[in-house]
């Protein structure tokens, strides 16, 4: 079916599964498949991964790097290491420096959110496939970029609302820093990311994280009334 995708469309007959805990960033990728021609199937952590991939076999895996039960890099190793492989296996992340983890763990390429435009996309994905299964001559729709709907990006605010309320651990905190500052990245919102960037640096070095957290509550609780009144 690759060999039958028409011009645009050239993930026809492919199936997506993108391994992700943002909402927001989740939709991207479903916009991107959707209009790529490509099925497409959500995890959003490595247990939920883990129960798809021994359900059916996607063509293509997606993996961010940063999941709420731990680290997408192991899950690209093992995906890299199974049989048959998996004949796509991407990274992605807020973080660009991550790059070298996931190429370094097995994965054919790295996506950096935020991920909107279609021509990245489709070659990010059609450069790892096989030679016997690429398409020759396929057009990419470079001056085309997807738009998530708001309602993502307040799903994943309302979740560091709630993360935050309910934080007591060290743990908590890396993964609110990790998680917002992709989500901030994905949403075009340069002052949220330097917040989350400021709390992951603060925590590293063990500074005290009340100015930090107060600060992000208090930009998170504007965010979320903006959006709902969209």
């Amino acid at each position: 079916m690759w060999r039958m995708s028409l011009p645009g469309r050239p993930l026809v007959g492919l199936t997506v599964l993108v391994v992700e805990d943002s909402r927001f960033a989740s939709e991207a990728v479903r916009l991107l498949c959707l209009r790529s021609g490509a099925r497409i199937r959500r995890a959003d952590c490595l247990r939920s991964a883990a129960r798809h991939l021994k359900t059916y076999r996607p063509t293509v895996v997606i993996v961010d790097l940063g999941l709420p039960d731990g680290n997408g890099a192991d899950l690209i190793a093992q995906i890299s290491r199974s049989v048959p492989p998996v004949p796509v296996v991407l990274g992605i992340s807020g973080d660009p420096s991550l790059e070298e983890v996931a190429l370094a763990a097995g994965a054919n390429g790295f996506l950096s959110k935020p991920v909107e435009s279609l021509a990245v996309f489709q070659q990010a994905i059609l450069s790892g496939l096989p030679p016997e299964s690429r398409l020759p001559g396929v057009r990419l729709l470079s001056d085309d970029v997807v738009q998530p709907d708001a309602s993502g990006l307040r799903d994943d605010l309302a979740h560091v609302a709630e993360i935050l309320g309910n934080a007591h651990d060290t743990g908590a905190i890396d993964y609110i820093a990790r998680f917002l500052a992709g989500v901030a990245r994905s949403a075009h919102d340069p002052a949220l990311e330097a917040a989350a960037t400021a709390l992951a640096r603060d925590h590293q070095a063990g500074h005290a994280l009340a100015a930090d957290l107060a600060r992000i509550s208090s930009m998170v609780r504007d965010r979320l009334a903006n959006v709902a009144g969209m």
